[in-house]
């Protein structure tokens, strides 16, 4: 018996021989539950819960400017301060402003007890401010899922920021930075054309490339030393200042400058430790099919439609948020399908110390009003409606109740 009790308290997996040690975890990473692939984190808790948990190492995450570029470059920001919170190298790369003034303007994370105590009782006010509308609506309305953005949702991944404080240089400091800006290059040789791209796009690819090899992001190559994460950001790609003019004719010169650079960020992205956010000013884009081939070369897209200067700034539904979030794309890795939200109805708002992205809360009251007014007949309708109700349910006929009508008479 006790033979057979040892026999049983064994177990048929032995390590293999010669097997190392595991490799260690690199910082600020996190494994997908889902593909098992590396996640960073975006700077921004509820864009990562957007993005199915982050965005994976390796791939690209394409961010659509929204007309005044106000928001976009804040998500831009998020993404390098999140890389140096974590320790990550970065490498910022921008033909508009110089990346020193880019990194000049990052938030300041949300650190101590303090902090955290601090946002936490803006997160409370803003949601003492909720259940006073909810009030206001029915009870049926109540019960809407949303988007959790408070800081205890997210605690063991991903940092939250102060927008309205600047981070300090000597964390700025603390991490490895390499920097192109276009105006600084350029003069500095003459103009080359390689790989049938402008000399812009050239130049910034070949500063990638050999930043991956030299500093030992090459995953193929293996290195002895420990490794790191490098985080790319690229500012207003495809805009004018790249030497590009696929912004100021529906028939560019050269039309697959931009998509050819791409194709090749990407092929470096895939055999690297690294990930790149690049912004890119869509609504400026006049060809469609252009547009359609950047979309494609992305792993993720996700736009931004500010409120600025259109009819949904003035409009009382929206008095709390800034703008939509459009996610146009999310990648498929090691499956054969993608981490999809909930929910493709979002909108963002910037608080005093914080930007969030939520669920939006009248698209969600519209669907359920034209759920409930749609089965009713036209004569157990109200004879006024309020005028956010659209406008076919108003008068959308119903011929039942019609007859009924009609023989009552």
């Amino acid at each position: 018996m006790a033979a057979a009790g040892g026999e049983r308290g064994r177990t048929s997996f032995q390590r293999r021989p010669g097997a190392g040690p595991r490799p260690p975890a690199l910082p600020g990473t996190r494994p997908s539950v889902r593909h098992g692939q590396l996640l960073l984190s975006s700077g921004l808790p509820s864009l990562d819960c957007v993005l199915g948990g982050g965005v994976a190492v390796g791939t690209l995450l394409l961010i659509e400017e929204d007309k005044y570029g106000l928001y976009s470059n804040l998500l831009f920001k998020y993404f390098l301060a999140e890389g140096i919170v974590c320790g990550h190298d970065l490498f910022v790369a921008s033909a508009k402003e110089h990346p020193d003034n880019i990194l000049k303007e990052l938030p300041a994370p949300l650190l101590d007890d303090s902090y955290r105590k601090e946002l936490g009782d803006e997160a409370a006010a803003v949601k003492s401010e909720d259940s006073q509308d909810s009030m206001k609506i029915a009870w049926r309305y109540q019960n809407l899922p949303k988007m959790e953005t408070s800081p205890t949702t997210y605690t063991k991944f991903g940092h939250y920021y102060d927008v309205s404080k600047k981070m300090s240089p000597e964390l700025c400091q603390s991490v490895k930075l390499h920097r192109f800006y276009l105006h600084e290059e350029l003069p500095s040789e003459p103009e080359m054309k390689t790989w049938n791209m402008n000399s812009g796009y050239a130049r910034l690819l070949q500063s990638i490339q050999r930043i991956i090899s030299q500093e030992g992001f090459d995953g193929s190559d293996p290195q002895k030393k420990q490794r790191n994460i490098l985080r790319i950001g690229i500012q207003s790609l495809g805009s004018i200042l790249w030497g590009d003019d696929v912004c100021c004719s529906d028939a560019p010169e050269d039309p697959r400058s931009l998509t050819k650079f791409l194709y090749v960020l990407r092929a470096l992205l895939r055999k690297s430790l690294s990930a790149c956010i690049v912004t890119v000013p869509a609504h400026l884009i006049q060809n469609k099919a252009i547009m359609e081939r950047v979309t494609n070369l992305s792993d993720m897209v996700v736009g931004l439609e500010s409120f600025i200067g259109s009819e949904r700034e003035t409009n009382p539904l929206y008095k709390d948020y800034h703008g939509l979030v459009h996610v146009h794309q999310i990648p498929r890795l090691n499956s054969l399908i993608c981490d999809v939200s909930d929910t493709k109805d979002l909108a963002f708002r910037l608080k005093r110390k914080q930007f969030t992205i939520e669920k939006d809360p009248t698209a969600e009251l519209e669907k359920g009003r034209a759920g409930r007014w749609a089965v009713l007949p036209l004569c157990a309708r109200p004879k006024r409606l309020p005028p956010s109700f659209p406008l076919l349910l108003q008068g959308t006929p119903f011929t039942g109740c019609q007859k009924l009508e009609g023989e009552s008479k």
